[in-house]
């Protein structure tokens, strides 16, 4: 596949799922804004993976902080005048306990990570791609979005709320040229856990290359026509 020209969101970027999308869609010949938390490690991915400077923006910022998010927007049509593509990946964990000993906080956190973080990115960079008429909305979500397990109440919610704002997007921006889609994943199997001690635990778990092509082929013109789609990269139910 072919995305030289083509400029790519990635935020999570340094995680085990990051650094795999990272390097898949350099390959392909994207120019790619790389968001995370710490800059000496988004330094160091650049750096390892040997992509060129003139290819790459590294930022630092805060999701959750929406003129952080503005900034990011400015600097990066500033180096590169356009945005094509946005894929976050951001977005951890929390459960553990029952619905009613669980505390407010950590529904806030899960509701930070998947919905205001998404919330923020969607609002700052779709309209660029509405311009442009073309564009590609890619977020992991889990099958636990739809069918909750006992005492995951945090994780749940907050992957509902990403779902019902990407559908409704998807919604919104149908035949724009921009589409808005996501990967159901059950476990992100970073360590190939299923490949070197294949159990019934890890029988359903997903590899960040196999989640990576995935989203790779989603960015294609091919793929021009999935839209709203909630992909189970997790074998059957």
């Amino acid at each position: 596949m072919n995305l030289n020209e083509r400029v790519a969101i990635i935020s999570g970027a340094t995680g085990g799922l990051g650094k795999e999308t990272t390097r898949r869609f350099a390959e392909a010949g994207a120019q790619l804004v790389l968001l995370g938390r710490n800059t000496d490690k988004l330094d160091s991915m650049v750096r390892e993976m040997g992509l060129d400077s003139e290819r790459v923006l590294s930022q630092s910022v805060d999701l959750s902080d929406h003129q952080s998010v503005e900034a990011v927007k400015a600097a990066a049509l500033k180096k590169f005048g356009r945005i094509d593509i946005l894929i976050n990946l951001i977005g951890g964990w929390i459960g553990g306990k029952e619905v009613i000993e669980t505390d407010y906080s950590d529904i806030e956190e899960m509701l930070n990570q998947h919905v205001h973080a998404n919330y923020a990115l969607v609002k700052s960079f779709v309209p660029e791609m509405l311009k442009n008429e073309w564009g590609r909305v890619l977020a992991v979500s889990s099958p636990f979005a739809a069918r909750p397990a006992a005492k995951l109440s945090p994780y749940a919610i907050g992957k509902a709320g990403l779902e019902a704002l990407l559908l409704t997007l998807a919604k919104e921006i149908k035949g724009s040229g921009v589409t808005a889609n996501m990967l159901l994943v059950n476990t992100i199997d970073t360590k190939h856990e299923r490949e070197k001690n294949p159990s019934k635990k890890n029988m359903n778990w997903s590899t960040p290359e196999e989640i990576s092509a995935n989203l790779l082929h989603l960015c294609s013109e091919e793929a021009g026509m999935i839209n709203g789609a909630r992909i189970p990269l997790y074998g059957s139910p």
